[in-house]
């Protein structure tokens, strides 16, 4: 049987294999650990990390829906020196690959906690997750807007050295993701991460409520793939040597093998988990059985594969 090469590229850093963590649905890895061993997969994407600590928004804040689950954590989480103190230190010591994902209310803040991370040795690239509520500017989202996402790109770059590649995490509630794609690639990301969560809602027919506490949540799993499919094809026509870490409802390896052929070169696994904590290492056996099976012996000879003779 033919060997098959299953390493890939984000800038200037090499992962083992394309199969990532989504950041939000495995903390900073510790609970998968119980599972399987960290290190086998790609790379651990932590929940995107704040300057302080935050409880999160009220519950009810999660619920299922077909094919799918709402959430409205609000961004639960230690903090920044916590998470450096406890959480990148285990990381490191049970040999997964890190990308930390940040989140910040202010430009200034991303480029506090981007200057935090400039010291820290091991970690191996940054998500700047722009699909946050700018409360600078009435609550919209950075990802929503091309000079609020370039303004906090250009924060990170600023504090973070040019060192760590930065990846940034786009919104697909959006008119022209390729537009918002472009903006942040100007100012010198060095992947994409694509895409975030739906903005959508569920109203309880027996309460006449909405379901959850925040009203409105993040819409992700399987029903949200096609629409996460469209945005990578799309942004990696328009830019093709630009890497894209996709996600969006993979619960199988056909299912990120999809998202290869569109143009993703790393697939992060995220609501998969909730259902089989094993997910991702699954996904990366049947992925890699797939590649074979369809002849590459070189991953990245998949990457952007259906765009070939269109």
């Amino acid at each position: 049987m033919s060997s098959l090469d299953f390493s890939t590229k984000i800038g200037s850093r090499r992962f083992s294999n394309p199969i990532f963590t989504a950041s939000g649905c495995a903390s900073s890895g510790q609970e998968l650990s119980q599972f399987f061993p960290i290190s086998e997969i790609g790379a651990v994407v932590t929940k995107s990390i704040m300057t302080k600590p935050r409880t999160g928004r009220a519950t009810p804040r999660m619920a299922e829906t077909p094919s799918g689950m709402l959430n409205s954590i609000g961004l639960q989480g230690p903090g920044i020196d916590a998470f450096l103190e406890n959480d990148i230190p285990w990381l490191l010591a049970n040999s997964a690959k890190v990308i930390v994902s940040i989140a910040g209310e202010t430009v200034d803040e991303y480029g506090v906690l981007a200057r935090k991370l400039r010291a820290v040795s091991g970690v191996s690239a940054v998500e700047v997750n722009i699909s946050c509520p700018n409360v600078e500017n009435r609550g919209q989202v950075f990802a929503c807007h091309p000079e609020s996402a370039v303004a906090v790109i250009e924060s990170v770059r600023r504090n973070i050295g040019g060192e760590l590649p930065i990846v940034a995490k786009l919104s697909p509630d959006v008119t022209n993701i390729v537009e918002i794609a472009q903006s942040v690639i100007n100012v010198g990301v060095d992947g994409l991460a694509l895409i975030n969560t739906l903005l959508g809602m569920v109203i309880d027919t027996n309460t006449m409520k909405p379901k959850l506490a925040g009203k409105t949540g993040g819409l992700s799993g399987p029903a949200i793939r096609p629409v996460a499919v469209r945005a990578i094809y799309q942004v990696h026509q328009a830019f093709p040597q630009t890497p894209i870490v996709g996600m969006g409802g993979v619960s199988n390896g056909r299912d990120a093998f999809e998202m290869v052929l569109a143009g993703a070169s790393a697939v992060s696994v995220g609501t998969a988990t909730f259902g089989n904590p094993s997910a991702a290492m699954q996904i990366k056996d049947e992925l890699s059985n797939l590649l074979l099976e369809k002849g590459f012996n070189d991953f990245r000879d998949a990457i952007g594969f259906a765009h070939r003779g269109v």
